[in-house]
């Protein structure tokens, strides 16, 4: 994944363009120990999914992004310059595409 100036975005960063936020498929396939290459073919067969919330309140400014892949998910929690402040990978109830 790169930025809009061709410069790999660090692995504790997520990106945005036009349609919402980029994600690293390394980050995605480090969480659920994939290989990254797997990644954006998971996500177009809906095997990994996603959802995204926004801050409000005294998290305004914040983004909750959960990816899901089997019985398991990782929340990333960003700042509002993309940085990832938080990470945490669970287990869930497994998701159907």
């Amino acid at each position: 994944m790169s930025s809009a100036h061709d410069q790999p975005t660090p692995p504790d960063r997520v990106a945005t363009d036009a349609g919402g936020f980029v994600v690293a498929a390394e980050t995605l396939a480090a969480a659920f120990d994939l290989p990254p290459a797997d990644v954006p073919r998971l996500m177009r067969e809906g095997r990994i999914t996603s959802t995204l919330e926004q801050g409000q309140d005294s998290d305004a400014g914040t983004h909750r992004l959960t990816f899901y892949h089997g019985a398991q998910a990782l929340r990333l929690i960003i700042d509002a310059d993309g940085w990832i402040v938080k990470r945490s990978r669970f287990p869930v109830t497994r998701r159907t595409p």
